[in-house]
């Protein structure tokens, strides 16, 4: 239905690494000594809230700057280079959105910083017709402020998709999207598997499991495991956060 965007062309995957990396926000430390991340593969993270994804996420494109280390994309540091982000898609929320505009509107724009012409984004924005559908694209007549929770992240998860990225980075992309539109996009992320190199931040263990070939937990700001996805994954996740994390009740005997 949709895994035609797999064959969009792609210059080449992104090799992802982290040294050394730290960020401080008062109580709470991001430590990340060692990460490699090779091109072409989809890395999922999990963790609960306030564990350090967002903030790495952030690290990893340049929105606010390390304390200590430095991440690098096919060895440029993020912080002193820029080439790297004509060739990276993301989504981290709606503070991505110019919400004064349609999602047409958005898209066209988002597709001009890529020097995208506007007929080729006409005919890339086909691809999504499924699953954008609030309205037809082309079409839109709506503000992206207008719009539901839902379909302003389907507009910043186009946007991000539209270029044929070799990084896409996405914070949480299963949010607020209805039962179809989450496997729609489930099956859009599984199609770029191996062409793109891919951070995904979800609590949503299933989906998050099913596109990616390595998951690692962040806990307290630190990476307690990272390991290849199996059929046992997501079992094992559960039961991780089932046990490790949740307070353990009280029992009399402990009393």
């Amino acid at each position: 239905m949709l895994d035609h965007v797999h064959n969009q062309p792609s210059r080449s995957t992104m090799r992802l690494t982290a040294n050394a990396l730290t960020k401080r926000y008062d109580e709470f430390e991001l430590s990340i000594p060692d990460l490699t991340v090779e091109p072409g593969t989809a890395l999922g993270l999990v963790g609960n809230n306030g564990a350090g994804k967002t903030t790495f996420l952030r690290l990893v494109l340049d929105l606010i700057r390390a304390d200590d280390g430095q991440v690098r994309l096919d060895g440029d540091d993020v912080a002193s280079a820029f080439d790297w982000k004509t060739r990276t898609g993301s989504y981290l929320g709606p503070s991505f959105l110019i919400d004064f505009l349609t999602p047409d509107e958005y898209w066209h724009f988002v597709g001009q910083t890529y020097d995208l012409s506007e007929a080729e984004v006409d005919e890339r924005l086909t691809q999504f017709a499924d699953f954008y559908v609030d309205e037809p694209i082309g079409e839109t007549t709506k503000y992206i402020r207008d719009l539901s929770t839902g379909n302003k992240n389907k507009a910043g998860l186009v946007a991000a998709l539209l270029p044929a990225p070799d990084l896409l980075v996405f914070d949480e992309p299963f949010a607020s999207l209805d039962p179809r539109s989450q496997i729609q996009l489930k099956e859009l992320l599984q199609a770029r598997r191996g062409d793109t190199t891919m951070l995904v931040s979800s609590h949503d263990l299933g989906h998050v499991t099913d596109v990616s070939d390595r998951i690692a937990i962040l806990e307290g700001g630190e990476i307690v495991r990272d390991e290849p996805t199996d059929p046992d994954t997501l079992e094992d996740l559960t039961t991780y956060f089932a046990e490790a994390i949740r307070p353990k009740e009280t029992t009399p005997a402990d009393a």
